[in-house]
C-alpha cells in the first residue's frame, strides 16, 4: 500500500515536467473536408447495404456493399490528392472564401 501521508509528500514533492507544445497550430477545419464527408458517406452507405444483405440473405448484396465501401475509401484517397483533403489546396481556398470556418 502506498504511504500518501502528509509528512511522506512534503519529503517527496511531485516534479512537474515542461509542456512541449506543437510546432504550430493544427488546421482548424477539424477533418471537414470535402474529402472526408465524402468518404464517411460512401462508406455508411456501404456498410447499410451490407446490413441489409445480411437481413435478407442475399450474398450479392453484400459483395455489392462490400465494393461499395471499398471505392469510398478510394475517392476520398483520391479527392484528398486533388486537394480536397486536410491542408489541400481546394480545401484552403474554400476556407478562405468562408472566413477559415
Amino acid at each position: 500500500m502506498a504511504d500518501n501521508s502528509l509528512a511522506h509528500r512534503a519529503q517527496h514533492p511531485t516534479r512537474t515536467e515542461p509542456m512541449n507544445l506543437p510546432p504550430k497550430a493544427p488546421p482548424t477545419n477539424h477533418g471537414h473536408t470535402v474529402a472526408a464527408w465524402t468518404t464517411t458517406w460512401v462508406v455508411v452507405t456501404g456498410a447499410v447495404v451490407v446490413a441489409l444483405a445480411m437481413v435478407l440473405e442475399l450474398l450479392w448484396l453484400v459483395w455489392v456493399g462490400a465494393v461499395l465501401m471499398l471505392l469510398g475509401l478510394v475517392l476520398g484517397k483520391v479527392l484528398q490528392l486533388m486537394g480536397y483533403g486536410q491542408g489541400g489546396a481546394q480545401t484552403r481556398a474554400r476556407q478562405r472564401g468562408r472566413a477559415g470556418h
